[in-house]
């Protein structure tokens, strides 16, 4: 058993969220039980999702995307009012890491499954407001088709793709989540291929015309990967219950 006040604190700790500059609420967002037997981590904080965590009987429930966003109004009503309500009735915790589940270097959405698909010579890729956002890396020769495969099988998510570079890749960036933007980075850095969560249709033109291979996964598959690899140190570290929640988001 661990206090919901010893957990924070090291999260706090493993996350380093005071020194990252977010434009969400990082940590405790909404306490709730004194004591942690059941965590739950999910990859949002919807309204399905708080639903599983309750009927599960979770203390707390550790989430990618929060409750609070910079731009936020104020005012507590509708969907936020619905939510905050099934928390307090329930007594549970929420807690949320944005960019510090990002681009942790161990459990982070992008290292962790660099880590996972078996790329080597990992680097920092993706600079934005002095943060390295993503990672690159590099992996056995492949076909394009084959790293499409491999990438369906880890995200468990269909690839929408435009294939505008080379027919083997070697060399990869990724960058989770609404990270497309970052193709034009690949490509600057001659990667053979870039990985993100969603896309637009710039992507598409753009991948043919700086000759780079782009795949996107999926936004919430691709940070699927940080809230349910913490899960898995969580109940290793503390001895406890812990259960990732997979609420099914194509996007």
């Amino acid at each position: 058993m661990i206090t919901l006040q010893e957990l924070c604190v090291y999260l706090d700790k493993l996350l380093e969220p005071s020194s990252i500059k977010d434009y969400g609420l990082n940590g405790l967002q909404v306490e709730g039980k004194k004591e942690i037997l059941k965590l739950a981590t999910a990859v949002s904080a919807n309204l399905e999702t708080l639903q599983a965590a309750v009927h599960w009987k979770a203390d707390a429930l550790l989430v990618h995307h929060g409750l609070f966003w910079n731009q936020d109004s104020y005012q507590i009503r509708g969907i936020k009012k619905a939510k905050l309500a099934l928390l307090c009735q329930h007594n549970l915790s929420l807690i949320a890491y944005h960019l510090p589940l990002d681009i942790h270097c161990e459990w982070g959405n992008n290292w962790r499954a660099a880590l996972e698909m078996g790329w080597d010579n990992l680097q920092p890729f993706g600079l934005a407001n002095g943060l390295y956002l993503g990672v690159k890396g590099r992996l056995k020769k492949m076909s394009r088709l084959d790293f499409q495969k491999k990438l369906e099988d880890y995200y468990a998510h269909v690839a929408h793709i435009a294939p505008g570079g080379k027919e083997e890749i070697e060399t990869v960036g990724l960058v989770a989540g609404g990270g497309y933007k970052f193709l034009s980075y690949a490509a600057d850095e001659k990667l053979d291929a870039f990985v993100s969560g969603n896309f637009d249709e710039p992507a598409w033109s753009q991948a043919y015309e700086e000759k780079i291979n782009f795949f996107a996964m999926g936004h919430s598959a691709t940070e699927k990967i940080g809230p349910r690899a913490l899960a898995a140190h969580l109940h290793e570290k503390f001895q406890m219950e812990c259960r990732f929640i997979d609420i099914y988001n194509p996007f």
